[in-house]
């Protein structure tokens, strides 16, 4: 008998988590179905020492643009919904996926709509795709939807990915840094320390400084871990309060070249969200609603909010973006034409072109800019410590001539 962890919604609206017992899944999900709740997730735990446990692997993005690629592909054959996502479900090597497509091959097979049961795991289908599959279900596109969404999320993985690559590099050096400083601190500075107090010779400041965090380092190793580790957890803990997250995200775009890079990001990002919503026969205002929860950064967000309130009360998306210092005159001449012409989703997705290619390019550059610059700050911290054991050696040296 396993424990199985769920959450569910009375009739009347109420929202339930618990734990239940039962031999396998599908038996939980129908022991909680006859407790007449409606169930948003399932999920097997293991228990030890009373604390929840769970083995399953989260989700890639790669896995999770194959797995919509091969949906396409099935429906393009003609395979019955159900039987495709069963199938589906067979050749997932991702567990959580796996689980995922089984519940949802079953709420298919008792009459649920294929967007409703996705819409009941959130954690493993984005509320973007949810939109467009309910979209091409009023439309019968869903063979091309998948296909577009495929090609959405494909894009957004080459651009995390040219973030990630910008990031590491300067991580990698930084953490290198540390440990060089720390060594040297340790191990190397004091044994000139000593050789110096036994000269009894005055000491230049940047010595004397170099001197004192080598001493600081040794004795109080733990003071700086915990007061590190405790710095880190501050930041982590603020950086949940969403008046404190809303400051990081426009400070990151007030970073100078990095922050030009990420608001091309961004600008990406969302006209090519907005772009699919819209192409797909979404209504505007839930688009940008949509698009407000995607982007990532809490100023585009908010601002897209306000922009969906201005378009509710009869104003153009173009005119409650063009006095926001966030978009560049480019986005909101290209969104007036398509607004003018009926063609905003063909604008948007050129849009999202031009910001795709600059992203690339910008990319390239900063990498390009970041290895030097990464470089003299790890010559400059070295470089410190070797001075100031270098200049009072020579100072030595003159005295013994």
């Amino acid at each position: 008998m396993a424990v199985f962890a769920y959450k569910a919604k009375t009739r009347d609206g109420k929202l339930l988590k618990g734990k239940i017992d039962s031999g396998n899944k599908k038996e939980a999900l129908n022991k909680l179905k006859h407790m007449d709740l409606v169930v948003f997730e399932v999920d097997k735990l293991n228990t030890v020492l009373n604390k929840d446990i769970s083995f399953r692997s989260s989700l890639k993005s790669k896995d999770f643009v194959v797995f919509l690629r091969q949906f396409a592909s099935l429906m393009n054959a003609g395979i019955l919904l159900v039987d495709a996502v069963d199938l589906l479900s067979v050749q997932a090597t991702n567990i959580a996926l796996k689980e995922a497509l089984e519940e949802v091959a079953e709420e298919i097979r008792e009459g649920v709509a294929l967007s409703e049961a996705m819409e009941k795991k959130p954690k493993i289908f984005p509320n973007l795709l949810i939109h467009m599959i309910h979209s091409a279900e009023v439309s019968g596109r869903l063979e091309e939807v998948l296909k577009q969404m495929a090609d959405y999320y494909e894009k957004q993985h080459r651009i995390k990915q040219k973030i990630k690559t910008a990031m590491t590099y300067p991580l990698v050096v930084s953490v290198l840094a540390f440990f060089i400083t720390t060594f040297l601190l340790v191990f190397i500075v004091p044994i000139f320390g000593d050789m110096f107090a036994s000269m009894g010779s005055n000491l230049p400041m940047i010595t004397q400084v170099v001197l004192k965090m080598s001493t600081l380092f040794q004795r109080y190793w733990w003071a700086v871990i915990l007061l590190v580790s405790v710095l880190i957890a501050v930041i982590i803990q603020l950086g949940k309060k969403e008046q404190v997250a809303y400051v990081f995200d426009v400070l990151q775009l007030k970073i100078p070249v990095l922050g030009n890079f990420l608001q091309k990001t961004l600008l990406a990002r969302m006209t090519q969200t907005l772009s699919s919503l819209i192409g797909s026969s979404v209504p505007i205002l839930q688009a940008i609603e949509v698009t407000s929860q995607v982007v990532g950064n809490r100023v585009v967000e908010n601002v897209l909010l306000q922009a969906q309130k201005d378009v509710e009360n009869g104003e153009s998306l173009a005119k409650s973006m063009i006095n926001h210092w966030f978009f560049p005159p480019l986005i909101i001449q290209m969104i007036q034409v398509g607004e003018t012409s009926g063609e905003l989703d063909d604008m948007l997705e050129k849009v999202s072109e031009i910001y795709d290619q600059e992203v690339q390019e910008a990319s390239d550059k900063l990498q390009v800019l970041i290895e030097p610059i990464m470089i003299i700050f790890l010559s400059v911290v070295v470089g410190v410590i070797v001075l100031s054991i270098v200049v009072p050696m020579f100072s030595m040296f003159e005295t013994f001539n």
